[in-house]
């Protein structure tokens, strides 16, 4: 397989119209219970333990920790479990974290786990009984164990059952993602010990991912072990008595030789700034030893969470897949904070947070600027000013500036642009109180500032600051990045005029047009061009890049993938293509393409409807952008048919990776038939919605109903549109209007209507109407 853009970095079918007839919508939807298992097989790199909602914990099993599918940890198709580990990453395209590996077993110690080939004198075990809920797992291992696990934001609690006679708890501290292009020192300054009361603790520092993040835990058993062993570099065996060992590849025993005389339970907390921090946090919150009490209250999390959104019609798949897609958009980032308010700052100093403004981990913002950051803002406006505020923070402490894709306290540099721009844009934009002014000296820097440090993800600001366009020889991906680049430009003008710095704001706004500078109207794509200013030729839409072993021109996509990136200005958009019927037929043309890619394409191109890869970030607004040139049905039609084709209620449920939660939020804001087109914006661009009715809970005790009169699987047109009664002819509505609370009706048919096809009615870009 073709290593993706980010291992780099770290080391068709036709619209169903058959189905059943419009069916009356119920008075009041209920919520459906999520399926776990969506995205843990294919390429959706999720993991079905126990979390929950933006926790510091993730507690799930591990089958593997090599290769692609190995992301999160776990792959359904493994076969086999390694253990449970407290710290995981959901949907991601690089692996990392999985740290304080247990295994629960029986028989004679085994320090290797094997590979899942071939695990005859590992510690892997086999299993069944599996069974996944929010904020519970569960499963029956084949020494006889019976595993469960629930949590508390920082806290990973066990319950594992023996057979009668002896069996151990391992503890193997140098479990980590491993892949072959990993080089030199991965773990180090690690160090296990235990204290008289039984209380296990351990450090260690790690070079994978986030490079250097530090993590820390307290262990803490409900039985007394018989013996404890432990096991230094190389597994070399410590003398008997030992209470501690230093390092980097640490592994601890815990014997016990009547283990199946009592259930053996385990609280573990972790902290990224000391172990005094995870001993406050285990402190902080276990305080006893009630198993299902704390299950009982990790249930009663998540059902109030997943209350937020409920729905009612499409099939019981289709339920599930919501509810799925809502569990997977609450998962990241990931509480950072202690107990006591200590975290780990980007500076890589220590810091206090308010319970007002704690710290986050894990923001995949290439990713999740696009519909699951505006999906919080929408459903969760108290959490949205939590990211906020501390993307702020992050923005001020890091040399850097705003942040890309920041892990641990790390900036990873992963992916490309400085999207954190767009989500405080997007978070001003709609009201939400922060301090921007106090982000804007280090946005300035990057946005101004050729001389400012920069990180993979922002190479080439300097052609960009002086040109208005990257050349392709002499930057990888510089089509991608001109054109992104343009769009935090339009972000960071409205943080510049929260500033007040006006002349800023006028002069980014100017310059998020240089999109236009890597399209070239002659041939209508997206086009790579050189350090003397010609283009590429002879040149090919398909292919990655003009000299894709050296430069890939466009950042997991193609010309064709690319062409569509703009955002934020679709009307100028539409001008290069020559005005509206040209630019519906190439939007027809990208959608019918042949589904071809060149051998060395990276597998993040998947979900491919002609060109249009849903797989992937960067299409995922393009089936919206028929609405802005008069042809709404065919977004109607096209996002009715991305909604069934692209999402199951299995495995291999997310047609590709689900990126922290943007795959779900697409599918989410989709089925509700609306979706962000340019965040920024603060507006909405009406599709085709899926449900007869669904219900959203917006905070304030204000509610969103929208309901689908006449919906069916053959019927996605929408006819009119009403909104609180009163008949709306736009073809979008405003964020101040939806955060309000109300009743938006969709009266649907089978054939195209002329709703929102007039110009007054369609979408503003870039701060104006179509002409």
């Amino acid at each position: 397989m073709t290593p993706t853009r980010r291992q780099l970095l770290a080391g068709t079918g036709g619209l169903a119209l058959t189905g059943a007839l419009p069916r009356t919508a119920s008075a009041a939807p209920t919520a459906t219970p999520p399926n776990l298992f969506v995205g843990t097989g294919g390429h959706g790199h999720t993991y079905p333990g126990a979390t929950l909602p933006f926790g510091m914990i993730q507690l799930s099993p591990d089958t593997n920790v090599s290769g692609w599918d190995a992301c999160s940890g776990y792959h359904v198709k493994d076969g086999s479990i390694m253990g449970f580990s407290h710290t995981h990453l959901s949907g991601t395209g690089i692996g990392d974290m999985l740290d304080v590996l247990v295994v629960p077993t029986t028989g004679p110690v085994r320090l290797k786990p094997g590979t899942p080939e071939d695990f005859a004198d590992g510690y892997r075990q086999r299993f069944r009984d599996e069974h996944a809920e929010p904020g519970y797992y569960r499963v029956t291992l084949e020494k006889g164990v019976r595993a469960e696990l629930t949590v508390t934001d920082r806290t990973g609690w066990h319950r594992h059952t023996f057979p009668a006679g002896p069996g151990h708890i391992l503890v193997d501290f140098a479990h980590m993602i491993l892949d072959p292009w990993d080089k030199g020192t991965l773990v180090d300054d690690a160090s296990l010990a235990i204290d008289a009361d039984g209380t296990l603790t351990g450090s260690r520092r790690v070079h994978r991912w986030a490079k250097g993040r530090r993590i820390h835990f307290a262990m803490q058993l409900s039985r007394k072990p018989d013996r404890v062993t432990f096991y230094g570099d190389d597994d070399a065996e410590q003398p008997a008595g030992t209470t501690g060992v230093k390092g980097a590849k640490l592994k601890v025993a815990l014997h016990y030789d009547d283990a199946g005389a009592a259930p053996i339970l385990i609280r573990c907390a972790v902290s990224a700034v000391d172990v005094a921090g995870a001993r406050a946090n285990l402190a902080a919150e276990a305080s006893h030893w009630d198993f299902d009490r704390i299950r009982r209250a990790a249930r009663a999390r998540w059902m109030a969470a997943l209350d937020a959104v409920k729905v009612d019609g499409g099939t019981p798949d289709q339920r599930t897949i919501m509810a799925s897609a809502l569990y997977h958009a609450l998962l990241a980032p990931t509480l950072f904070t202690d107990s006591d308010g200590r975290f780990m700052g980007m500076d890589r100093q220590v810091h206090r947070a308010g319970a007002d403004a704690p710290a986050f981990s894990t923001y995949s913002l290439w990713d999740t600027y696009r519909a699951f950051h505006p999906l919080i803002t929408l459903i969760d406006r108290e959490r949205a000013t939590m990211f906020t505020r501390d993307l702020i923070r992050q923005t001020q402490q890091s040399r850097y500036g705003a942040p890309v894709w920041q892990l641990q306290g790390i900036e990873t540099g992963t992916m490309i642009g400085w999207h954190a721009v767009s989500v405080l844009a997007e978070a001003k934009a709609k009201g939400i109180e922060a301090d921007y002014a106090a982000a804007w000296p280090a946005l300035r820097r990057r946005a101004f500032d050729a001389d400012m440090p920069d990180v993979d993800g922002t190479l080439g600001r300097d052609f960009y600051i002086k040109r208005g366009w990257i050349p392709a020889d002499r930057i990888w991906e510089s089509v991608s990045r001109t054109q992104e680049y343009a769009y935090d430009d339009w972000a960071g003008a409205v943080i510049a005029d929260a500033a007040g710095a006006s002349a800023d704001a006028a002069a980014l706004r100017k310059r998020s047009l240089n999109y236009r500078n890597v399209l070239d109207p002659s041939i209508g794509f997206a086009r790579p061009r050189f350090d003397d200013g010609s283009w590429w030729s002879p040149y090919d839409p398909i292919q990655i890049g003009h000299d894709p072993k050296k430069y890939r021109d466009y950042t997991e996509a193609n010309g064709w993938q690319t062409t569509f990136l703009n955002q934020h200005d679709i009307y100028g958009h539409i001008a290069l293509f020559g005005g509206d019927k040209g630019y519906e037929a190439r939007l027809d043309a990208f959608f019918n393409a042949p589904s071809t890619l060149p051998d060395n394409a990276p597998p993040d191109i998947s979900g491919l409807v002609g060109q249009y890869a849903h797989g992937n970030e960067p299409n995922h607004h393009c089936a919206y952008l028929y609405a802005y040139c008069g042809a709404p049905h065919k977004t109607q039609a096209m996002v009715r048919r991305l909604l069934v084709e692209m999402y199951k209620n299995d495995p291999d449920g997310v047609i590709g990776n689900d990126d922290c939660g943007q795959m779900s939020a697409w599918f989410v804001f989709s089925a509700l038939g609306f979706y962000p087109v340019d965040p920024v914006s603060a507006l909405y661009v009406f599709g085709s919605p899926l449900f007869d009715e669904a219900q959203m809970r917006l905070g304030g005790g204000r509610r969103l109903t929208v309901r689908a009169t006449g919906n069916a699987p053959h019927r996605p047109y929408v006819q009119s549109v009403t909104w609180n009664g009163r008949p709306w002819t736009r073809n979008w509505i405003s964020h101040a209007d939806l955060a309000q609370g109300g009743t938006l009706v969709f009266a649907m048919g089978d054939r195209p209507s002329r709703f929102g096809m007039a110009k007054a009615d369609r979408p503003p870009s870039h701060g104006r109407l179509s002409t």
